[in-house]
């Protein structure tokens, strides 16, 4: 029995022991010692350091308080006769697959108030065909809002209330995001007004085809700051609470938030926002080119040392590009000193400039760079500031205009049209255009949207022909001048 406890006592000094001398080696070796997981060969696993994890610990609470006043709830009324059910409905949007990326916004959306006298920068899906805006700022006043002007290509408009001493949201500068830094979303989600959310930036410069192939501008900021519907004409802010885009988009299997978010970047929409208040619609300068992204068989083709620029699949007649002396086959590398790598970082770059305006392109043509002065045109193939007459022309028609429904639509047959809604003394009187009548083309360019009846009777000179169907479906054609 006395072996027995000499034993236990041994081993109970020899675990003190130990246990001291396992501290002496810690103390010898340094408080500072990396905790990591290692094996036997240190080169072959990575180290994780405790001492380099830094969380971040934001309080966003400061920039919310001065952000919120900023935004307004915008809800509209449509006459349901005459809108489509859904905004895919319309042939915009035909190609669009309207399950994965959608419109978050159901019948109200959000804005942002960018001047103290009552300008509010929106989307135009949020207002489009609209018979009635209704403004709800954040302390709760509600306005009536008009439009004062719209660009189906980016997606925004401006509308304006009666309204003093309000307070703007400043824009940012989003060439300077980058990504992976924090940003705030602003709006109206489900008719929950004033909800911030935040997140990241997750990418720049994304396209996803929403806005339709052609002329339109897709440049998009990606975000995983939460946006659901309502949320659309919201505002994503910086963390100096400074505008940097235009909350637009969601990519969703169910309609609501799934974690990516597209905003339109605040360079462009204080573009369009400028040029609508400035000269009544957009003035969008182009090269008048194709272009594709570079993939690697385009680089082995043209023996790139990597992957870069934007590929010039064809080049107008008549357009900037060709006047400039770019070429099919050419890949550009940079506008204005700026690389662009992407379609949509190349169109956003030209977008920000009007007709009438030279712009630097740097191509590569067989490994060679070579540098071009484009003069934009517009895309009647204008080089000057041409300035909205659709007021001029509304009076001068003396006729109001919806587009027609999906119902009117089947009923003649027809893909496209805007219906006459009322006729007063003007030129369709004149004519003999009668209340009902639906156009379907105008000198032979077909008519989707009320904007495209002003364009394309304020791109003509002389005489015009209207084309449709009359209220008992017969064919009608009618042709009158516009001077």
């Amino acid at each position: 029995m006395k072996n027995v406890w000499k034993q236990l006592i041994m081993l109970v000094i020899a675990g003190i022991i130990g246990g001291i001398t396992g501290i002496g080696i810690y103390r010898i070796a340094g408080n500072n010692a990396d905790f990591s997981f290692s094996g036997n060969d240190n080169g072959k696993y990575a180290r994780y350091t405790v001492d380099r994890i830094a969380l971040p610990t934001f309080d966003f609470s400061e920039i919310a308080d001065r952000i919120n006043p900023t935004v307004v709830h915008i809800k509209t009324k449509v006459e349901a006769s005459e809108k489509p059910s859904a905004p895919f409905d319309n042939p915009f949007f035909e190609f669009f697959d309207p399950k994965m990326f959608q419109y978050p916004q159901q019948g109200s959306g959000s804005g942002v108030i960018v001047t103290e006298d009552g300008y509010i920068v929106t989307n135009n899906h949020v207002i489009a065909d609209a018979t009635d805006i209704e403004v709800t700022l954040s302390d709760k006043r509600t306005f009536k809002a008009k439009v004062i002007g719209k660009d189906p290509q980016t997606d925004l408009a401006v509308i304006s209330i009666n309204a003093k001493d309000l307070t703007p949201l400043p824009f940012g500068n989003s060439e300077e995001l980058r990504v992976g830094e924090w940003v705030l979303a602003l709006g109206n989600p489900f008719n929950l007004e004033s909800t911030i959310t935040a997140g990241i930036v997750s990418a720049k410069a994304r396209s996803i085809g929403i806005l339709g192939r052609g002329s339109s501008v897709e440049s998009f900021i990606q975000t995983d700051a939460a946006v659901n519907p309502g949320n659309s004409g919201g505002a994503l802010v910086n963390v100096e609470g400074k505008l940097v885009g235009i909350n637009t988009a969601i990519a969703s299997q169910t309609g609501t938030y799934e974690g990516y978010a597209f905003a339109i970047p605040s360079n462009l929409v204080y573009k369009v926002y400028s040029d609508i208040i400035k000269y009544g619609k957009v003035q969008r300068g182009m090269l008048g080119i194709s272009i594709q992204e570079v993939t690697q068989q385009i680089a082995d083709e043209n023996d790139l040392k990597k992957i870069q620029g934007v590929y010039v699949a064809d080049v107008l007649e008549d357009g900037a590009a060709k006047s400039a002396g770019i070429k099919k086959g050419d890949i550009i590398i940079k506008i204005n000193d700026k690389e662009v790598n992407s379609v949509p970082a190349l169109q956003e770059t030209v977008s920000m400039n009007r007709p009438g305006d030279k712009i630097k392109v740097i191509a590569l043509r067989n490994g060679k760079e070579m540098e071009f002065t484009a003069t934009l045109k517009d895309q009647k193939g204008n080089t000057k500031i041409v300035e909205d007459k659709t007021e001029e022309i509304r009076n001068n028609l003396g006729a109001e205009f919806a587009v027609a429904s999906k119902t009117e639509l089947a009923k003649f047959g027809l893909e496209n049209g805007v219906k006459v809604t009322s006729v007063g003394n003007g030129k369709l009187k004149a004519a003999g255009i009668t209340k009902g009548f639906i156009i379907t083309r105008i000198d032979k360019k077909k008519v989707y949207t009320i904007e495209d009846v002003y364009e394309f009777l304020s791109a003509s000179e002389g005489g015009v022909l209207i084309e449709g169907v009359e209220p008992d479906g017969s064919k009608g054609y009618y042709g009158f001048g516009m001077e």
